[in-house]
Parts: C-alpha cells; sequence; structure tokens
C-alpha cells in the first residue's frame, strides 16, 4: 500500500533541503527517511521530525511545492485519517535539534490541551514571542 508514497520520498525530502528555511530533519541511522524509525507501539505510525526557520517557510514546502504538495494532496491513498492531531509544531531556540522524545511529548501536549504556545498546528500557529522562558 506505501510503496508508491515511499517511491516519492527521496524527492520529497531532497525538496525540502532545497527549500528557503529549512534548517534539519530527522533522518535513520543510516542517512535515509525517518519514516524507517520506530517511535511509537503501533509499527503503522511514522515519525518525521523537522526544523525551519519560520511557520512561512514551512508553509511555502508543505502546501506549495511540486514534491511535497502532490504527495499532500494524495495522501489518503497511503494513510488513514487519524482521530487526534497527527502533527505538533513548536519553537526550539537556533542551533537546537529537537529530539524524538522532544516531539513524542509535544504530540502528547497537543492531544491533551489543544493547540497551546508549546504545541501548535500551522492552522493555529503561536508565534516565537508567545513562548514562555
Amino acid at each position: 500500500r506505501l510503496a508508491e508514497f515511499i517511491a516519492l520520498l527521496d524527492e520529497v525530502y531532497a525538496a525540502a533541503e532545497r527549500s528557503p528555511g529549512f534548517v534539519w530533519r530527522l533522518k535513520s541511522e543510516t542517512g535515509g527517511a525517518s519514516t524507517y524509525i520506530r517511535a511509537f507501539d503501533d509499527p503503522q505510525l511514522l515519525i518525521n521530525i523537522s526544523v525551519w526557520a519560520s511557520i512561512d517557510a514551512l508553509k511555502q514546502y508543505v502546501y506549495r511545492s511540486a514534491a511535497h504538495g502532490a504527495v499532500f494532496r494524495d495522501r489518503r491513498k497511503w494513510f488513514e485519517e487519524l482521530e487526534r492531531i497527527p502533527m505538533a509544531l513548536w519553537w526550539v531556540p537556533a542551533g537546537d535539534v529537537p529530539s524524538i522524545e522532544e516531539g513524542l511529548d509535544r504530540l502528547e501536549l497537543i492531544w491533551q490541551r489543544g493547540p497551546t504556545a508549546q504545541a501548535f498546528t500551522l492552522k493555529h500557529p503561536y508565534s516565537p514571542e508567545s513562548v514562555s522562558g
């Protein structure tokens, strides 16, 4: 079911890395896609963590780049809709690289509280200034 999606990953990740505002992305031990990293008990759940310079740069890549835009539009061919919010965004200090554990903690925050300054979505963003100490 995922063969077509997996075949597109190299192109999607390469497009991300060429995009203005891209800073870093989680990679497997071999340098490949983070989709091979198992962070959840359910092996059907995939993880992807990336760092971007701004929300606008991330939106430009997610919604307007040819590579990601096509995969995003077709995501229901490969993935079931989840009952919970499937992503969490948060601000990190310049130079910091978030861990998988931090990503899972932020997902848990958004599942428990909904979007806040500590874990939010593209539809409900918070500015870096909204994050306290």
